[in-house]
């Protein structure tokens, strides 16, 4: 070709490399327009698979749900528990939906979808959830569900309990920690996405997990302490008080009637029961410290039985009963426990009635009012009303020992005491120091918390020796404010009504032995008021129903405390309002627990920011 013909020859288009197919202008169109189509479709394909496995896992979760509902109605049955096979298929039929739903949520669409910002998060909160019920399902409750006896095992149901309980302690162990792993997961979750139900699924699911943990944290603590504290390696005896929570203390309520409790590798028996009266001038032989000393000095808990749980750390009053008992009978108690009437309540749902000595039927939805209001009317000399007292404890007593040894209602059982112990209702403490280290880790010991951190306490013990303390209702708002030189103002209001009739009420209800130098009528309540703050508080102010208050200020395990002398008459209301300067006032505070008839009525306001220092 001459240059002539490089000049004047028409440009061609790139052609097509040596040996590769060729294709007119029209299919290569057709081409790229099949790519950009495929590139467009991935999406497309991806958001719906997305959106079908995702209504598929949707419904898993919510068949695992049906079977863990079905799951706890039967384990809470009363008076008989679900048989084991209908349990162990409740578990198998959940951890096999949640299974499902969890593979359904995983593979790479899912991952990608999850991550990308703003659009993913209610992807990542329906991962997450699939996630937790699998790992819940499948190595939580399956290994705590095998721990409960089969209800045709050959042994009785606490010493089959016992046995099972020291075979898979570390089944027990395993699923708390996954349990709190899993707890750590969910509250990971986005919080607030655009789609507003799946941020109240996510609320809903972290409201479940922090109700469980609990739950299994306690089982892995029982596992380690149980079978020495049910006798499975000795003998053990422990002091029992019926806490009588028309007048109240520091735990609950005055130690009125009490027992013996015998513990022999799983059998469980009363030896003797007593009342307050027997155990009036036992003096304790015991120092519980200067800062018990200096708090209670002028009520002297260790010679004054029924002032011997004013304070609300259980462990003191454990330690006085222990010392009192030993020092009455010459015998050693291996540990102390307390129960009030709400206790013995849902120990009789389980049960079914007792029958007292008199004939009168104890049911779970008389005991409380019969025992703490309508004894008082009905027996007016005092020693018969705490005979009585006694007496509804031995009756009770019977039936709950014949469902501990029946490993059909055990379950059942169980689970009463676990709703007992969640509300502050039973408390235990061990004499034994390896085991009590264990004990004071969960709520059930009644510790006081020593550590920093919000704390709210509202304690009242009656000082009018009266028991109108079935008529107080009590409520509680802690709010925290602004910050000043690291520290967090905290304002808590307390209010106390006291709904006792000014008439119609037995002399013994309403009698006030400690004779003020005023004038009261029949009805009228004296409390000693006590807010226990958190560690390095300062008190800056308080006011009662609008006017300046003075408090006494004292100091128990670390806490900040704040007491008040108060005369709160019948069908009357006062308010007490308290200013504070508290360290670590970030977030919700810890609630002191003291069980009364009426639950204290808590509302928290916290601060989301944290103080500067």
């Amino acid at each position: 070709m001459t240059d002539q013909d490089i000049r004047t020859a028409e440009p061609r288009r790139p052609g097509p490399a040596q040996g590769a197919a060729r294709f007119p202008p029209t299919g290569r169109r057709r081409t790229l327009g099949f790519v950009l189509l495929a590139g467009a479709a991935l999406p497309l394909a991806g958001a719906v698979w997305i959106g079908v496995t995702g209504v598929l896992a949707r419904s898993e979760l919510l068949a695992a749900q049906r079977d863990l509902d079905a799951l706890r109605q039967s384990v809470a049955a009363a008076p008989v528990g679900g048989p084991e096979r209908e349990r162990q298929r409740a578990v198998q039929s959940a951890a096999a939906h949640a299974g499902r739903a969890h593979r359904l949520t995983t593979g790479p669409a899912w991952y990608t979808a999850a991550h990308v910002p703003f659009l993913g998060g209610p992807l990542r909160i329906v991962r997450g959830a699939a996630y937790a019920a699998d790992r819940l399902a499948g190595d939580v409750l399956a290994p705590l569900t095998r721990v409960l006896p089969a209800p045709d095992a050959r042994g009785t149901g606490m010493s089959e309990a016992l046995m099972s309980l020291q075979k898979h302690a570390p089944d027990v162990a395993r699923a708390a920690d996954v349990a709190t792993q899993v707890q750590a997961d969910v509250h990971g979750l986005p919080r607030s996405t655009w789609l507003p139900a799946a941020d109240r699924a996510r609320a809903v699911l972290a409201q479940q997990i922090d109700r469980l943990v609990p739950v299994t944290t306690d089982a892995s603590v029982a596992a380690r302490v149980l079978p020495s504290m049910l006798g499975a390696q000795g003998e053990r005896r422990y002091f029992l008080a019926f806490q009588n929570f028309a007048e109240a203390r520091g735990t609950g309520g005055l130690p009125g009637a009490f027992a013996v409790l015998r513990a022999d590798r799983g059998h469980l028996s009363f030896e003797r029961f007593g009342n307050d009266s027997e155990m009036g001038t036992v003096k304790a032989d015991i120092d519980l410290g200067a800062d018990f000393n200096a708090r209670y000095a002028g009520s002297d808990p260790t010679h004054v039985w029924v002032n011997s749980n004013m304070s609300p750390h259980f462990p003191y009053a454990a330690r006085i009963w222990a010392a009192a008992w030993r020092g009455h009978t010459g015998e050693q108690v291996d540990g102390a426990m307390a129960v009030d009437p709400v206790t013995l309540s849902r120990f009789l749902r389980v049960t079914g009635p007792a029958r007292m000595a008199d004939g009168t039927a104890l049911t779970a939805d008389n005991v409380v009012d019969l025992t703490e209001r309508a004894s008082y009317a009905l027996y007016k000399d005092v020693s018969r009303r705490k005979a009585f007292f006694v007496d509804a404890a031995r009756a009770a007593a019977g039936p709950l020992i014949a469902a501990a040894e029946d490993t059909r209602r055990l379950p059942a059982l169980l689970v009463a005491v676990n709703d007992a112990q969640r509300d502050g209702r039973i408390k235990v403490w061990s004499a034994h120091p390896e085991e009590q280290r264990l004990l004071e880790t969960r709520p059930y010991s009644g510790t006081l918390p020593d550590a920093p951190g919000p704390f709210a306490g509202l304690v009242v013990n009656n000082a009018a020796g009266s028991k109108l303390d079935y008529y107080l209702d009590r409520s509680l708002t802690w709010e925290a404010g602004g910050c000043s030189g690291g520290r967090r103002a905290v304002t808590v209001t307390v209010t106390l009504t006291n709904r006792a009739p000014t008439s119609g009420l037995p002399a013994y209800v309403t009698l006030r032995p400690d004779r003020p130098p005023y004038r009261t009528r029949p009805g009228d309540n004296r409390l000693l008021v006590s807010y226990y703050a958190g560690t390095g508080a300062v008190f800056t102010g308080a006011t009662l129903d609008g006017r300046p208050a003075q408090l006494a200020l004292g100091v128990e395990r670390g806490h900040a405390v704040f007491t008040l002398d108060l005369e709160l008459p019948a069908r009357s209301h006062r308010t007490l309002v308290l200013h504070l300067l508290e360290p670590h006032a970030t977030g919700t505070p810890t609630l002191l627990q003291q069980p009364l008839v009426t639950p204290l009525l808590a509302t928290v306001k916290p601060a989301g920011e944290a103080c500067g220092v």
